[in-house]
């Protein structure tokens, strides 16, 4: 239970390091990441086995770079669904998606040595 915690608040860091680095994406507090992240995850784990599974044969054929849309389709989703995490626009969420994955994975490897 506190791994599970300590990765939430991580991914909330992740967050709100993505927002200060991109300035089309904004996060209004802590309080803000931490529901983002949240949302994040829950996205990611219910919607995006989904979607991946529809798109699989335009995944195919672009070599997986389709994947790279959905994530972002998903990051904008989260964006516009509150208005403490803000995405201003389509490529901003690609930025951000790759980003925010990026940041995410570098902390969820400092807790798992």
């Amino acid at each position: 239970m506190a791994l599970l915690l300590l990765v939430w608040i991580l991914n909330a860091v992740a967050l709100l390091a993505v927002a200060y680095l991109l300035p089309g994406i904004v996060v209004a507090s802590f309080g803000s990441a931490m529901l983002a992240a949240a949302v994040l995850g829950l996205v990611n784990m219910l919607v995006r086995p989904v979607l991946i599974l529809l798109t699989l044969p335009i995944t195919i054929v672009t070599l997986g770079l389709f994947l790279f849309i959905i994530n972002a389709l998903l990051f904008w989703l989260v964006g516009s669904m509150f208005k403490g995490f803000q995405v201003t626009g389509f490529w901003w969420a690609v930025a951000g998606a790759i980003l925010y994955s990026i940041i995410a994975g570098l902390l969820s490897n400092l807790i798992q040595q």
